[in-house]
């Protein structure tokens, strides 16, 4: 018993003892204090662990609903069918209210403009008008088109001297200023609609006051008023008088003489509501004696009204019933929503029946069972789904022998990539007047790129780079076995000249040389396999290098900022047996640079299948002329991937620096 109470105090938690405890004070400090600024920070806190302690509580019953995997479907069908309709239906209503609110807005302030027009219009006629015959203008104008459209409206031509008005007992002032102008104009207390335009220093006016009947009669259905928010022009905010209870959200608007109480149609129903929404017009001063201001077009109706606007000006006189028809539509979805549900429901049984089985198949493919067999009882796609376990308990096995096999070979690569960085040249020959850079990055785990260099003597250094076709496994082989055979062959050949008299000893053959590798190649290697080579040797006395390029990508020597490509001397090496090579000897200046590179720094493309380009790697290199080798080397490789972005490396990429001191 003391147990399973300490169990439920545990699962009240301290959200829940920390929010009776702020009731209790509360409660406390209502009877003691109960104005207070501290009660009122307190009721503050207490809402705010009441909030967090009904989140936790319904987290809580929420995952303990739906640990049944029935609950959960059911759950997910609430969020999949319901929640999307309501917040369609949601749209749609916020839509419909958007357009009809913008139609009746549309509506109203295109016939206030239209009749702004026809004020406009018979201002221009009267300037037209001889002086003559103006009061007669005026008096046909008024009385047989304007008087039953503006009532009690008033024509003024005045120069200045004289004015003529109709009606006659009209005590209308003429506007100042000659400037053409219309719109709605405030004289003392009255809002008017005017137009007033100029001719030959007389000045022609039309103005027609905006009496509730006026504004009412604009568009059926819409009832037009105007508000005064007391705001003075040029201002691009509207602020309205604030009532002593501003702070509960109340605002008191000060309507205009011309917006008398109007009532709007009693509504049809208890949703029929009336709604109002404003939009902003400018009101100038018809004697200029205050500046111009901002005043309200407060525009009311009802959904009801909308409604028959939208229908009588999309629908004319039909008498389809488009309220019906949606709601007719809305029930169709609710009807169609809810067989939906009961179909979802009557699956759900047929769902965890399947995942109760294979959650039985899985707890003895844990075990190690791999022979367990889910019996398929149905036909669709969870049948598929039980035989899919099925055959995978089968392969399973398989599987785990064919990772133990990846496994195994990519511990054999990471042996060969250790093999293999270990034939490349560990330490730079020591020579009094050149310096060797190389950096090779393999595109897998082991490269196809070849790069060697090695002292042969006091004063000579051969250096050689190559580009094995292909990637991976295979093209390192060959890597292996072409700088195997460069050194066994640099070897013959420097113990055969060593063997000579120091005065009579020449440059190492490099043509030969590169000969005998292609026939060696040719012979023991497969037909497809090949490889482009430059090889050379370096002189210290001479400060010359003697090289043969086959087929590689011509050297540059960078000297005082100018490039220049080294000869091709001969095709690529292993393809042909009778292939023939020269060889060329290019003396090196003191500053000079040599660059050797492969294909794989030239031919990275970016994001638009652009190659970052030989002329690209040549401005850097010649850009960074005079940093160390080692900084060169690795703002190459920097510049090219960022060049390529993050898109895969498909070739290796080898940088070899030579510079002569």
């Amino acid at each position: 018993m003391l147990e399973d109470v300490r169990s439920r105090l545990a699962r009240f938690g301290r959200l829940g003892w920390c929010t009776l405890a702020t009731a209790a004070l509360y409660l406390t400090l209502t009877f003691a204090a109960p104005n207070s600024a501290f009660t009122s920070l307190v009721r503050l806190v207490l809402l705010g662990c009441l909030f967090l302690w009904l989140v936790r509580l319904s987290h809580a019953g929420l995952r303990k609903a739906i640990w049944s995997l029935r609950n959960r479907l059911l759950v997910t069908y609430l969020f999949i069918a319901v929640v999307p309709v309501l917040l369609i239906g949601s749209l749609a209503l916020m839509g419909a209210w958007t357009i009809g609110t913008q139609v009746a807005l549309y509506l109203a302030t295109s016939e206030l403009e239209r009749r702004e027009a026809a004020l406009r219009f018979a201002a221009a006629t009267l300037a037209r008008v001889a002086p003559k015959d103006r009061a007669a203008a005026m008096e046909g104008m008024g009385k047989t088109v304007f008087e039953s459209q503006f009532p009690g409206i008033v024509f003024l031509a005045s120069d200045g001297k004289s004015t003529i008005r109709w009606p006659d007992e009209a005590t209308t002032t003429p506007p100042p200023g000659g400037k053409d102008d219309s719109g709605i104009a405030l004289d003392g207390e009255s809002t008017y609609l005017f137009a007033k335009t100029s001719r030959n220093e007389t000045t022609f006016a039309a103005r027609a006051p905006l009496t509730p009947r006026f504004l009412a009669g604009l568009v059926p259905g819409l009832l037009v008023s105007l508000v005064d928010t007391g705001v003075v022009l040029p201002s691009d905010t509207f602020i309205a008088e604030p009532s002593p209870g501003f702070w509960q959200g109340q605002i008191r608007l000060k309507p205009s003489p011309a917006g008398a109480a109007q009532r709007l149609p009693p509504p049809v129903n208890r949703f029929d509501i009336q709604i109002g929404f404003f939009v902003s017009t400018r009101v100038v001063s018809w004697d200029a004696a205050r500046p111009d201001r901002n005043m309200l077009l407060y525009i009311r109706t009802r959904p009801s009204l909308l409604l028959d606007i939208l229908t009588r000006h999309t629908l004319g006189e039909t008498s389809f019933n488009l309220l019906f028809v949606l709601v007719a539509i809305a029930a169709l979805f609710v009807i169609v929503e809810l067989i939906a549900l009961a179909i979802g429901v009557s699956l759900t049984r047929t769902v965890t029946r399947a995942v109760h089985e294979l959650y039985r198949g899985t707890q003895k493919v844990i075990e190690g069972d791999f022979s367990h067999r889910i019996p398929v009882h149905r036909n669709d796609q969870i049948g598929e789904l039980t035989t899919s376990f099925n055959v995978m308990t089968g392969n399973v096995e398989r599987l785990l022998a064919v990772a133990k096999e990846k496994e195994r070979m990519q511990s054999e690569l990471e042996i060969a990539r250790e093999v293999q960085n270990q034939l490349y040249p560990r330490v730079t020959p020591a020579t009094p007047n050149l310096r060797l850079a190389a950096f090779c990055k393999p595109a897998r785990t082991v490269s196809g790129d070849y790069y060697d260099y090695q002292a042969l003597d006091d004063r000579h250094v051969a250096i050689s780079i190559g580009d094995v076709a292909g990637k991976g496994i295979s093209a390192a082989l060959l890597m292996a076995t072409l700088q195997s055979s460069v050194r066994a062959q640099t070897r013959s050949a420097m113990e055969h000249a060593l063997a000579q008299p120091r005065t009579d000893r020449e440059c190492i053959s490099t043509s030969h040389l590169v000969s005998e590798l292609n026939r060696q190649l040719h012979a023991f290697t497969s037909p497809e396999k090949y490889a482009t080579f430059c090889f050379g040797i370096y002189d210290d006395d001479k400060s010359t290098l003697c090289y043969t390029n086959a087929g590689h990508l011509p050297p540059m020597l960078i000297r005082e900022g100018r490039a220049t490509p080294l000869d091709v001397n001969g095709m690529v090496v292993g393809a042909f047996p009778f292939a023939n090579y020269d060889e060329s000897r290019v003396e090196l200046h003191s500053g000079d640079l040599l660059l050797f590179y492969t294909d794989g720094v030239t031919e990275p493309e970016n994001a638009y299948g652009e190659m970052f380009g030989e002329q690209r790697l040549i401005d850097l290199v010649r850009l960074n002329a005079s940093r160390p080798e080692e900084e060169i080397i690795r703002n190459v490789i920097e510049a090219v991937e960022q060049w390529a972005g993050a898109v895969e490396q498909f070739d290796d990429m080898t940088l070899m620096l030579a510079r002569r001191q």
